[in-house]
């Protein structure tokens, strides 16, 4: 055992060195937090549910608390790196692992072309005609897109390892500027009125309310789970990963909530005389630049062009690490090319990293504006937290002797609460979001069927992915095609409209019940979970020992 300035390196004995603290840990979940979603998030919850946009941030931060309550005994009891992907497997097998580490990785590589979009919509105050009236890139933003996309992928290759080093003051200047941002706005311009303006509190009631959770609110809080991803590096996972996942959660909500205030406080009421649609002007997508320069605050203006850069790049290059444990997850797994997994001179995964460029590309077209994107990345998102209740119900059954360092009070309760949390904002967010989703995740199945294929022509499946333990897919198949259903038929961007508000909320809480204790049955045998724990503990520590060499 050595020591660092923060106390002494545990190594686990095969290679993986627990080197990250508790303040590293936090900072890892509170890095990926505030990024772009500070920038535009006010903006979109405002539009969908006026004044009342503040109860979309409560109640998203209830619901993240939530999952990260699920994810910290996770994470603590089985602290194996890409962990969002690999719990899954624990429980349900590898085809489980799969579809969990699919999704997750689809979320992952769209959050750089997310940033990207965030920026421009800023830049766009300087350099007109990069976005248009509704938001979507123009001809010339797309190629400005395209090559920032470059310059982050650049600095992704090249700059991972300091940026890492100096992550802790990057996180320090993304919380300072909104935390700057709220406290002048309200000494400066301050509109109680505002709250009540544009049809009453609630204007759009409590639909709106529920509809701004998939419009830029879930997205700014999404990210917490980072520490989680660092469980097979974490000194002491036992006592800092709750307090890490539950502390980034808790400051995230406080400034988001702080600016939801501070920004709808600030608007011009004459603004909000004929509703919510354009507090701030028709087009316009920079929402606290275009305050700041209509108080006057040119200083606040410069500060706040210069983090919609920080802002953004300092999230998309956290999630490198991230995209590098998932694609080393399914990779490793025999799941995926062992290509994905090849590393440059300087220990960066440079194949996955230009195959998260191309597809990023791809994603501006179907996607051309944050708020479209946003929503596909959050709905992508909670299905991979979706897995981590059922996954610790599962394996509290299948595996009750293991310790549990931090052990989830009432677990019987929070798990499938947070479970259905999880489905509702899946469908809050919409149909035409849903669809596009479920064609992704069909795709990665099919990749993963002609993959198998040819790996069973070349007799190269690894030992550990034969059995794909296919009857998980008895209750993820039903689970994804029910809240499929319910989102084409319900009440946020249907196919059709048919069954009746609260009675669609009822209802998807009364399937995620279904699918939560129909999961829960289908755990895999004890032994099998051992023996699966002890697999994965090691495929991790090799994964991190070869990112280190």
């Amino acid at each position: 055992m050595s020591t660092t300035a923060e106390g002494p390196v545990v190594t686990t004995g095969t290679g993986l060195r627990r080197t990250v603290g508790f303040s590293a840990l936090m900072f890892i979940s509170l890095g990926s937090i505030i990024g772009s979603g500070w920038l535009l998030g006010a903006l979109t919850a405002a539009k969908s549910a006026g004044g009342a946009s503040i109860l979309s941030w409560v109640l998203a931060g209830v619901i993240v608390i939530l999952l990260a309550l699920v994810h910290a005994e996770l994470g603590s009891t089985y602290p194996v790196a890409g962990g969002t992907a690999r719990y899954p497997r624990l429980a349900f097998g590898s085809i489980a692992g799969f579809a969990a580490g699919w999704v997750g990785w689809i979320q992952a590589v769209a959050i750089a072309p997310i940033e990207v979009e965030a920026a421009l919509s800023y830049l766009d105050h300087l350099v007109h005609g990069l976005v248009d009236d509704n938001g979507n890139l123009t001809g010339v933003g797309f190629l400005l897109a395209a090559a920032l996309m470059v310059l982050f992928t650049g600095i992704n290759l090249l700059g991972v390892a300091f940026l890492a080093e100096t992550n802790r003051i990057t996180v320090l200047w993304k919380i300072a500027i909104p935390v700057l941002t709220v406290i002048v706005l309200v000494f400066v311009s301050f509109h109680g009125s505002n709250f009540t303006a544009g049809g009453g509190f609630a204007p759009f009631g409590a639909h709106g309310v529920f509809a701004a959770l998939p419009l830029g609110v879930v997205f700014a809080l999404q990210g917490f789970e980072q520490a989680a991803q660092m469980g097979g590096e974490a000194r002491n996972p036992q006592r800092d990963m709750p307090r890490a996942l539950i502390g980034a959660v808790a400051v995230g909500v406080v400034i988001y909530l702080a600016l939801e205030v501070a920004f709808i406080g600030a608007l011009d009421p004459a603004n909000l005389a004929g509703g919510w649609a354009d507090p701030i002007g028709k087009g316009d997508f920079g929402p606290y630049v275009t305050i700041a320069g209509a108080l006057g605050l040119t200083w606040l203006s410069i500060l706040l062009y210069v983090d919609a850069f920080i802002s953004p790049a300092g999230t998309g290059l956290v999630y490198v690490a991230t995209s590098a444990r998932l694609s080393y997850a399914l990779s490793q797994s025999g799941f995926a090319p062992k290509g994905l997994s090849k590393i440059s001179k300087r220990g960066i995964p440079w194949v996955s990293t230009a195959v998260a460029f191309v597809v990023g590309i791809i994603a501006f077209l179907p996607f051309p504006s944050w708020q479209s994107l946003v929503s596909l990345v959050t709905s992508a998102t909670v299905i991979m937290y979706g897995f981590a209740p059922l996954t610790l119900a599962a394996l509290r059954r299948a595996d009750p002797d293991r310790t549990r360092p931090y052990k989830m009070p009432a677990a019987g309760v929070i798990a499938p609460l947070s479970f259905i949390a999880a489905n509702e904002i899946i469908y809050w967010s919409g149909w035409t979001t849903l669809w596009k989703l479920y064609v992704a995740i069909v795709i990665g199945f099919v990749l993963f069927a002609v993959y198998r294929a040819v790996q069973a022509s070349r007799h190269s499946i690894p030992a550990a992915a034969k059995d794909l333990q296919v009857r998980s897919l008895a209750w993820i198949l039903p689970w994804l095609v029910g809240i499929g259903v319910i989102s084409a038929l319900g009440q946020y961007d249907a196919w059709v409209t048919v069954i009746p508000e609260w009675w669609d909320l009822a209802l998807v809480a009364v399937w995620s019940l279904v699918i939560y204790y129909l999961a829960e049955r289908m755990v895999m045998p004890r032994e099998a979970v051992a023996a699966q724990v002890e697999e994965e503990a090691a495929d991790a520590a090799a994964d991190e020992e070869t990112l280190h060499q």
